[in-house]
């Protein structure tokens, strides 16, 4: 009996012992950022033109470039990685990275799994059809209509209110494919990103109707990294009061996106 005891003792340490080394292995804190020298923001990377890979297969955009400024600003190296946008609160999770820097909106239900940081834009949730089209806005919307969206996004949700088939993909690079094709009616996605496709592709794509709602973008950390969070806070300050936010911002899209319109 004591042998069993014993054994069953042993065995318990040592699987406490692995899931803790499990739980800290990767991702971590602002303290192991530091000591390492090079931080982890994940994006989906198929979000043109925030975040995707251009020709020559080089991550490239807005937010990759935030993350690079951020990540100079604490004093080291930013090393973005991929992932498909419905598994970033995951993948963060379970500390397969830093952060998530990669126009992740800020929502109730995020917030009971993660940390925010401040605001790094502001934008809005825009329906975008075909120049021919009579989908004028959401009220227009019904259930003999196809949506494509990218899974795991806000805009998903604010579909299924509408009745609207869900047409769910990876990324928005596809869905605008889709419409462009008309293989679907209407594509929900962000205003900017919307603007910058159609002028970067010649898309015969028109906005339709107001906002369905603005949003606040973020970056995410796990809820206890309280340090990680205050010092990107701190580096977005400093980037907006020296003007450096100001003109990455203008070299995308024009104006100025760190302020609600």
């Amino acid at each position: 009996m004591n042998f069993f005891k014993k054994s069953f003792g042993l065995l318990t340490v040592l699987l406490l012992t692995i899931g803790m080394i499990g739980c800290t292995s990767n991702g971590g804190t602002y303290d192991e950022v530091m000591e390492r020298g090079y931080i982890e923001f994940s994006m989906s990377g198929g979000y043109p033109p925030f975040n995707y890979y251009n020709d020559d297969g080089d991550l490239v955009g807005f937010d990759v470039e935030i993350a690079e400024e951020v990540a100079k600003r604490m004093g080291v190296e930013s090393k973005p990685v991929t992932a498909p946008f419905d598994g970033l609160v995951f993948g963060l999770q379970t500390g397969d990275f830093d952060g998530i820097l990669g126009s992740m909106a800020i929502t109730e239900e995020r917030k009971e799994n993660v940390s925010f940081s401040n605001p790094y834009y502001y934008s809005g949730a825009q329906i975008f059809v075909e120049e021919n089209s009579d989908i004028n806005g959401i009220d227009d919307l019904t259930d003999s209509h196809q949506v494509a969206v990218v899974t795991g996004t806000t805009f998903e949700e604010a579909v299924a209110e509408t009745g609207a088939e869900i047409v769910p993909l990876e990324d928005d690079a596809e869905t605008l494919r889709q419409l462009d094709s008309s293989d679907v009616d209407a594509v929900v996605t962000d205003y900017l990103v919307g603007l910058i496709n159609i002028e970067e592709h010649g898309y015969n794509f028109v906005p339709a109707g107001d906002f369905l709602y603005t949003e606040e973008i973020a970056v995410a950390f796990q809820q206890e990294d309280v340090e990680l969070v205050e010092a990107v806070n701190q580096a977005l300050e400093e980037m907006i009061e020296d003007g450096t936010y100001e003109e990455i911002s203008y070299s995308y899209f024009g104006t100025d996106i760190s302020e609600p319109r």
